[in-house]
């Protein structure tokens, strides 16, 4: 799962130029390609969550991995941008089985500082495909096809599902002694999934459709009427007392924030290295590589230490760092290039400068900072709750970390597609940046491709990189602000009271 999110980031751009669409522009079809699988995933987490914890974690376990095993390969045999965006969606429903499911079988196994190294574990070995995915994702799609971004998955699920079956022991909630609370779910999917989709679909239309702006208030007053709706029923979907731990109340609020950065980094990045730096797939892959490095050597010690000493510390250091790493990017200049990497060959006409000085210092700084972050916040989480809850916890925390990053991504993408037009229209005035036909053929971030420019080519293409990279500065300094946002609530929220699991309520 974590693995197909970051292959595919990276196959992108190659989807957006080679698969045909009757409805999408490039940008448009990427983003829903990639904002399709996390629309689902996104509104059906917390029912996952709750059905983890009421029906089995390991049993829900292996239908996830199964539902994920039959859409990946829908969707690598997709013959459309619009088949191809309809099986994302179904692949986002059976990935949202997989994560509380694992959380909670953690919970359910470990204590104290083997759980918080269990947790840092499980964050390094999720987190690892930011290492490995772009990179083998970069390899298959430029030595055979995109296709096999999504294919790859197929044998890794098949091993998946015999280990799960074959080791992994079942648990449950057992004081769950009342009727599921479906209509609590319902609630839930139209408040997460309104929020999600209102944003998507209304930053595509840049706000001017009003069927966004309807699901997007309907999303809204479900999430306003959910908290009324949990006090009322008798077994309710989300138990109200797990907002009585200061905690887990503190942990998402700051994971709200942290992961709309994480999320405006991961995409806007490889977009930008990709279809405005000219990196080829394989190359971004390999750029993205040090972003990941701290994550696996260091997640499980880190996790160690906050099971240990208290999460509070490494919570508020870690997005510190990683909004640093962010500041360093602000200073990249349009005239970026991969230096040691592989060059896409239809942009050798720009000109150069140094990927050492450039990226790979912000990649450093963030990658430390993510290590620092993400163990302990699981750890904050995951021990502010009664262990029959986990998986509903661990659900709620996860659809929040998904819901912030579409609110983030709608703003600022409309932030930088302001940015972009403007810039290019100061400096082209000839381009017409108001016409549909420009807005759906030149867009943020992807840059015009030519194997053989003319003299104006290649100033309005130059025109079209400088514009992208302060579009792409402007996104950085908006992640910068989440992440500094993100580190001063847990500075001043998080209790290091992590010796036993917390005495929330058990209700």
């Amino acid at each position: 799962m974590f693995l197909d999110s970051t292959m595919v980031n990276v196959a992108l751009p190659r989807i957006g130029r080679e698969l045909p669409s009757s409805v999408f522009g490039v940008l448009e079809g990427q983003s829903y390609v990639y904002n399709a699988y996390l629309l689902t995933l996104s509104a059906l987490l917390v029912l996952a969550g709750a059905l983890t914890d009421y029906f089995g974690r390991r049993r829900m376990f292996v239908i996830g991995l199964a539902g994920f095993l039959v859409t990946s390969l829908l969707c690598g045999v997709a013959p459309s941008m619009e088949l191809l965006i309809a099986f994302r969606v179904l692949q986002g429903a059976a990935g949202a089985l997989l994560v509380p499911g694992s959380l909670a079988l953690l919970t359910a196994t470990f204590t104290g500082e083997a759980e918080g190294r269990a947790f840092g574990v499980w964050a390094g070995a999720s987190l690892a495909p930011t290492i490995l995915g772009p990179f083998v994702g970069g390899v298959l799609v430029d030595t055979l096809s995109w296709r096999a971004a999504f294919l790859i998955n197929v044998p890794l699920c098949v091993i998946a599902l015999w280990a799960a079956l074959t080791f992994v022991r079942e648990s449950r909630d057992d004081t769950a002694t009342g009727s599921f609370d479906w209509l609590g779910a319902g609630v839930v999917a139209l408040s997460v999934g309104g929020l999600s989709f209102g944003t998507i679909y209304s930053q595509q239309r840049e706000w001017r459709d009003p069927l966004g702006i309807v699901v997007l208030a309907l999303g809204a007053f479900a999430t306003v009427a959910l908290p009324f709706l949990m006090l009322l029923r008798r077994d309710p979907l989300i138990p109200p007392s797990l907002f009585r731990s200061r905690n887990f109340t503190v942990t998402n609020i700051s994971t709200l924030l942290i992961y709309g950065a994480i999320y405006v980094v991961g995409y806007f990045f490889t977009l930008f290295v990709q279809s405005t730096v000219g990196f080829s797939a394989a190359a971004s892959g390999l750029a993205s590589i040090p972003q990941g490095i701290f994550v696996v050597l260091l997640s499980s010690r880190f996790g160690a230490l906050a099971g240990r000493h208290g999460p509070r510390r490494l919570m508020a250091l870690g997005p510190a760092v990683m909004c640093l790493g962010l500041l360093w990017y602000v200073r990249v200049p349009p005239n970026t290039t991969p230096w040691l990497f592989a060059f896409d060959d239809t942009r050798t006409y720009l000109p150069p400068l140094s990927y050492a000085i450039d990226l790979l210092p912000g990649s450093l700084l963030y990658g430390l900072g993510l290590a620092m972050m993400v163990a302990p916040l699981t750890t904050a989480l995951m021990t502010s709750v009664p262990v029959h809850s986990a998986g509903v916890a661990s659900a709620v925390n996860n659809a929040i970390s998904r819901v912030g990053p579409q609110l983030a991504g709608a703003l600022i993408f409309v932030a930088i597609t302001a940015s972009f037009y403007a810039g290019l229209a100061a400096r082209v005035p000839s381009v017409d940046v108001n016409d549909p036909y420009i807005r759906r053929t030149i867009s943020p971030l992807n840059v015009e491709r030519s194997a053989s420019p003319t003299p104006e080519d290649v100033a309005r293409i130059g025109a079209e990189r400088e514009a992208s990279t302060d579009a792409f500065h402007l996104a950085m300094l908006i992640a910068a602000a989440l992440l500094a946002a993100g580190a001063v609530t847990n500075a001043v929220g998080i209790v290091d009271d992590v010796a036993k699991k917390a005495a929330a309520p058990q209700g």
